[in-house]
């Protein structure tokens, strides 16, 4: 598999099988992963990864953990607007109609979203951190890397998600992989193999024509 392909065939999945996954094989992930641009080298990406033998401990600390109020960051802006607000309403009325909930669903939305939180049923993920002391740059850095470790999976016959409503349990999450409070929650990622008996796993979120969001000077 070629760059192009993994890129073009990278999905967003959010339901998984059962098999497990090598936990050699995702150290090998994210030691290639580690090659991604980092401005000065400053490499901020910090790991902790939820093996399949401890994923289920983890889902029941979940369970009994206090809920948290507020968020590690905003997800969005606060005042997200057009077109980037658009396309953002797009993709859920696209992933609701696969599944089949209706707009005015909101107990089917709010189960579908709480799966979020079981890693739509991946027997491996990690959580992203980094330190609080870092600024937008590193942000970017954390991009990159993410990216990078996901092409690699797709190279590797694995799937992923990117879910960045792990914000939302960012206490909970801390408290169980051990990371210090320096230490912000920027995203969790779940891995494992695609279920290709669910509709929801064929979204294929649009993307803006080039000339709406570049322009060659």
């Amino acid at each position: 598999m070629n760059v192009s392909e993994a890129v073009s065939s990278r999905r967003s999945i959010r339901r998984f099988l059962a098999n497990p996954v090598d936990d050699d094989l995702v150290r090998e992930l994210l030691t290639k992963a580690a090659r991604a641009p980092s401005g000065g080298n400053v490499q901020p990406w910090r790991v902790a990864v939820i093996t399949s033998p401890t994923m289920s401990s983890f889902l029941e600390h979940l369970k009994s953990s206090e809920r948290q109020t507020e968020p590690e960051y905003d997800i969005y802006p606060p005042k997200l607007k057009s077109p980037y607000r658009d396309s953002r309403f797009k993709v859920g009325e696209d992933m609701y109609g696969l599944l089949g909930i209706e707009r005015d669903d909101r107990p089917a939305r709010l189960r579908n979203m709480a799966l979020n939180f079981e890693f739509f049923g991946a027997p491996t993920a990690f959580f992203c951190f980094i330190d609080r002391v870092m600024g937008p740059p590193q942000w970017s850095d954390l991009g990159m890397f993410l990216q990078t470790f996901m092409l690699l999976a797709k190279e590797a016959g694995l799937d992923t998600c990117p879910q960045e409503a792990w914000a939302m349990q960012s206490d909970a999450v801390r408290a169980f992989v051990g990371a210090p409070d320096e230490l912000m929650l920027f995203c969790g990622m779940a891995i494992g193999h695609h279920d290709p008996d669910e509709a929801v796993n064929t979204l294929v979120s649009d993307r803006e024509p080039l000339e709406t969001w570049a322009w060659f000077v």
